[in-house]
C-alpha cells in the first residue's frame, strides 16, 4: 500500500495554488500560479505514452539495471532517461520519475511563470525567489529536520531524493535519503539512485559521496542514514523549525 506523503502537506508558497494529478503510477503534486489540472493530466498522458510506446518496441528499456543505448529516432524523454542512466551508471528507468516531473514541469511553464512539480520525492522547479526544500528521510531522526535552501533565480532546476528504506523505487542500498541537486531532473533522479545503491552502512557515506561527486552535472548532494549526514557541493543545508507528521 502507498505510504502517506506527509511531506506534501509541508509544501506551501504564497501566490501559488496546489493540486494533485494521478495517472496510473504517476502521482504529481503541482504548485502553479493557477489551477492547471487538465493541462497537467494531458501532459502526463503524453509523456507516459512516449515511454510506454518505446518500451513496447524495446522491452529491455524497462528491465535493465545497466546503462541503455538509444539508437535511432526516439522521444526526447526517452533519450533524456537513457543519457541520465549512462552518466550515473544505472538503468534508464532509474530516471523515470524525475524525467516525467521535468517534462511536465517544463511544458507547464507555457501557462505559469513559476512551478513546482513533485513526483514521488523528485522535484522539478522554476521559481523566481529563494526557497527551502525539506528532506524526508523516513524514520531517521533527521527526517524533515533539515532542508536545502536554494536561491531560485528564475532557472529550472531539480532536487531528487532516493531511499532504500521508504517508498517503492528499487534501491540496492539502505540509505534513509540521498538527495541530489542538478539542473536536470532526470539526471538528479538517476544519480540519487546510483549513490544510494552504494550505501549499506553509515561507514559507506564518504565513499558514496566521492562517487556522486564524479557524476557529470551533479551540483550537490546530501546523504542521510540514521542520525548520520554527509553532504557535498553547491548547496546550503539548513535546520527546519519543526518536524511535523
Amino acid at each position: 500500500m502507498d505510504q502517506p506523503r506527509i511531506y506534501r502537506s509541508l509544501a506551501r508558497r504564497k501566490n501559488m495554488v496546489s493540486f494533485r494529478v494521478a495517472v496510473k503510477e504517476t502521482d504529481l503534486f503541482v504548485h502553479a500560479s493557477k489551477p492547471l489540472e487538465t493541462v497537467t493530466r494531458e501532459l502526463i498522458l503524453q509523456q507516459r505514452g512516449y515511454i510506454e510506446s518505446y518500451i513496447e518496441q524495446h522491452p529491455d528499456f524497462l528491465t535493465t539495471l545497466h546503462p541503455f543505448s538509444v539508437d535511432g529516432p526516439s522521444p526526447k524523454i526517452v533519450r533524456d532517461m537513457a543519457v541520465a542512466g549512462r552518466k550515473a551508471g544505472v538503468g534508464p528507468m532509474a530516471a523515470v520519475a524525475g524525467a516525467i516531473a521535468e517534462h511536465v514541469g517544463s511544458a507547464l511553464l507555457a501557462h505559469t511563470d513559476e512551478t513546482i512539480v513533485e513526483n514521488g520525492g523528485d522535484v522539478f522547479l522554476k521559481l523566481n525567489g529563494p526557497f527551502t526544500v525539506g528532506i524526508f528521510a523516513g524514520e531517521s531522526p533527521l527526517s524533515l529536520r533539515v532542508g536545502l535552501h536554494i536561491e531560485g533565480r528564475g532557472r529550472p532546476m531539480a532536487v531528487c531524493t532516493s531511499s532504500g528504506t521508504i517508498g517503492h523505487s528499487l534501491s540496492l542500498g539502505k540509505a534513509d535519503a540521498v538527495c541530489v541537486v542538478s539542473g536536470s531532473c532526470a539526471l538528479a533522479d538517476a544519480a540519487a539512485t546510483a549513490v544510494g545503491n552504494r550505501l549499506k552502512a553509515a561507514s559507506d557515506i564518504p565513499a558514496a559521496i566521492e562517487f556522486g561527486k564524479k557524476i557529470p552535472d551533479v551540483d550537490g548532494l546530501v546523504v542521510i542514514m540514521g542520525d548520520r549526514i554527509g553532504m557535498w557541493g553547491d548547496l546550503e543545508v539548513v535546520p527546519l523549525r519543526e518536524k511535523r507528521g
